[in-house]
């Protein structure tokens, strides 16, 4: 399953003792913040959980899948995510 806002938004709720308004406005303005960040294409670095980072991907030539046919996947840019050493730990913590 996985982990929806409105799970983030209970559990602040649960955690903090805020009333859930606030709960949903800490929420959202955190994401709108990233958001709008990554949006002027810089990097989002959360100390002890990882990095998300804008990269420009070129034209490529690609192929539809059903029917085969030749075409053009057109330049880009893509969010992508970097956990850092202590996420990665702590996930690996139980092997």
């Amino acid at each position: 399953m996985s982990l929806r806002k409105i799970d983030i938004i209970e559990s602040m709720y649960e955690e903090l003792d805020l009333p859930k308004k606030d709960c949903i406005g800490l929420v959202e303005s955190l994401f709108e913040i990233i958001k709008d960040d990554l949006g002027n294409g810089n990097d989002v670095l959360i100390s002890g959980f990882g990095k998300w980072m804008v990269k420009a991907k070129k034209k490529r030539r690609g192929r539809n899948p059903q029917t085969g046919e030749d075409l053009i996947i057109g330049a880009r840019r893509v969010v992508t995510f970097k956990p850092s050493s202590v996420l990665k730990d702590s996930l690996n913590s139980g092997e």
